[in-house]
């Protein structure tokens, strides 16, 4: 079920961020503006939702949380989410290109390391 957050709800998110950002027409620009702002914060709250279930399903099957790479990559998305969310929510620094820049190449590396996450998740799921 994660994976379906992370390659379609993580694709839809960072399509629509990066379109804002190089689309010549400004009708066009605006709408994937505002279909990221609708999207991103859920995509974040089901990852941090997926998240706990799966400190939770390493707890039950008790192995070590901090000797698993997914429990790594899952930490480093959502810290980069957030920093990413934290950057927004305060207005880009008053609508600073340079922090509008910042995350937009962030959000491009959080999701590189959810797609790393997935198959890492995977990995774990079959191994199970």
């Amino acid at each position: 079920m994660m994976a379906i957050v992370v390659f379609v709800m993580g694709s839809v998110v960072g399509l629509a961020g990066w379109r804002g950002r190089v689309v010549a027409d400004p009708a066009a620009a605006s709408k994937s503006r505002a279909d990221h702002r609708k999207i991103a914060p859920w995509m974040f709250a089901f990852l941090a939702a997926g998240y706990t279930g799966g400190v939770l399903s390493l707890v039950m099957q008790q192995k070590s949380i901090l000797e698993s790479p997914h429990f790594w990559t899952g930490s480093i998305v959502l810290g980069l989410l957030a920093t990413n969310g934290i950057i927004s929510l305060g207005g880009f620094g008053g609508n600073r290109p340079l922090l509008r820049t910042v995350h937009a190449y962030l959000g491009s590396v959080a999701l590189c390391v959810m797609f790393l996450h997935a198959m890492l998740g995977l990995k774990l799921g079959l191994a199970i």
